[in-house]
């Protein structure tokens, strides 16, 4: 057996591994920081836990010898990105402004733990989350496993670098305006933004206000699923609620769907960046495909409204509020410091003027889904681009060049729809394409249907 390519397989295959005793929970772990180790030049993690995850993975082998009953992800090595608490070690939020370590597991990672996951390591981010490229002074540039002079996208880069490169078979990241999203599409991922509410922000009340969501990076659509259902579920401290879906996720990722009406287009919600010619081609190739496989597919012309009056506030009001989780405020970057000064105005008023605008938005772009059941779109504009975007640019110059990767993704932070990126091929300078799919309100179920349906017609490509 290679325990190279047991790393890099997926939960199933790992799970399937370990239920067989054909290895340990203690070798997978081991083999699985081995890895981690040897990856280094990615750049993907901030934290590496290696004594706590061997002694957690003895205690998985402990229970299984037991007989104790097992949970779904018993013995999967999973990471976490640095914005998320887990026990014991710093949340950095991508900063060196945050040394103490903090005491509890947020309410996400306590259930990865109970179902039997082993946490390995905390993920690079850029500071704070505020763009989608994995950039920061204090960690420096994370780079893309296909192609490593390009961008993992971001902000959740860390996560999605280790992911695709075969590091971890799961990684947890969050997505205030598409920071899921970019960078699975930059890595050949599927990640999956759900209904705000669905997935627990505690011990925090919001992450980013309405904005911010958690949830995993995976190679395959049914470990996403898998993991949801693990982790899905708000608590009384969550600002937030969703309703329970009807099914599991896991029933709905291995379900055929059939006859749905899925709308396309390629039209940004920007005029100032629009997709690049194969990306365009690749929501009209998966559109032929979706057809060939018994749905309806409607080209559509979306009326997209402005949304960055109720986004802005919330942008700049949570990375105020993240504010006072920092122990050395005076460590921020120059950068994040320009943020805040920029973003003085937005405070609590007029941060609930804009979640109150981002759900009258929500109405507005619900006509869209009168005549689909689904939409799809590209998911970032242009090609993932070389790393060092983020080199000697202030806030503003940041702002500019994130639009091409939020493009098509931010809008759907603030109306709260669910929405996923998933791998669509490979384009010609080798490294992954993607395209999106949009569901309407509490819609996920139908989205990870599809996603699934679309990975076995054409299947995920991988790094060799």
């Amino acid at each position: 057996m290679d325990l190279r390519e047991v790393v890099a397989a997926g939960v199933r295959e790992q799970r399937e591994l370990l239920d067989q005793q054909a290895l340990s929970a203690r070798e997978l772990i081991e083999a699985t920081l081995d890895a981690i180790g040897q990856a280094g030049e990615l750049n993907a993690f901030t934290q590496v836990l290696h004594e706590q995850a061997i002694a957690e993975a003895i205690e998985r082998d402990q229970q299984r010898a037991a007989g104790a009953d097992l949970g779904p992800l018993h013995g999967i090595p999973i990471a976490v990105k640095d914005e998320i608490d887990v026990a014991g070690v710093p949340t950095t939020f991508g900063t060196r402004a945050n040394v103490i370590p903090v005491v509890a597991d947020a309410e996400v990672v306590r259930r990865l733990r109970a179902a039997g996951a082993v946490i390995v390591g905390k993920t690079t981010m850029p500071e704070f989350g505020q763009w989608p490229y994995t950039e920061s002074s204090t960690y420096g540039l994370t780079r893309n496993p296909w192609d490593l002079t390009r961008s993992t996208g971001g902000s959740s880069g860390g996560s999605a670098a280790a992911v695709a490169a075969g590091l971890v078979p799961v990684a947890l990241g969050g997505d205030g305006g598409g920071s899921i999203r970019i960078p699975s599409a930059c890595c050949g991922l599927f990640g999956l933004k759900t209904q705000r509410g669905r997935v627990p922000t505690a011990p925090n009340a919001h992450l980013w206000w309405a904005l911010g969501v958690i949830g995993p990076l995976t190679r395959s659509v049914l470990d996403s699923a898998i993991v949801y259902d693990v982790i899905r579920g708000a608590t009384p401290a969550d600002r937030f609620q969703a309703p329970d879906p009807v099914v599991s996720f896991e029933e709905a990722a291995r379900r055929t769907p059939t006859g749905l009406r899925i709308g396309y287009s390629a039209k940004s919600q920007t005029i100032l960046a629009k997709a690049v010619p194969e990306h365009v081609r690749a929501v009209h190739d998966t559109a032929e495909l979706l057809a060939q496989l018994g749905h309806t597919l409607i080209e559509v012309d979306p009326d997209y409204p402005d949304f960055t009056f109720a986004f802005y506030p919330q942008f700049y009001g949570g990375v105020r509020a993240e504010i006072s989780y920092i122990d050395h405020p005076e460590r921020l970057e120059r950068r994040t410091r320009q943020t805040l000064a920029l973003g003085s105005w937005a405070r609590r008023p007029v941060v609930e003027w804009a979640m109150r605008r981002g759900e009258a938005l929500a109405h507005r772009v619900d006509r869209i889904f009168d005549h689909c059941d689904l939409l799809l779109t590209p998911t970032i504009a242009h090609r993932p681009p070389r790393v060092g975007v983020l080199d000697h640019a202030n806030s503003v110059r940041a702002q500019v060049a994130s639009i091409p990767m939020v493009a098509y993704t931010g809008l759907w932070n603030v109306t709260g729809h669910p929405a996923a990126s998933l791998p669509a091929g490979i384009a010609t300078d080798g490294l992954p394409l993607a395209v999106q799919l949009i569901a309407p309100a509490n819609g996920e179920t139908t989205i990870l249907s599809v996603a699934a349906q679309l990975e076995q017609a054409r299947p995920h490509p991988r790094l060799a």
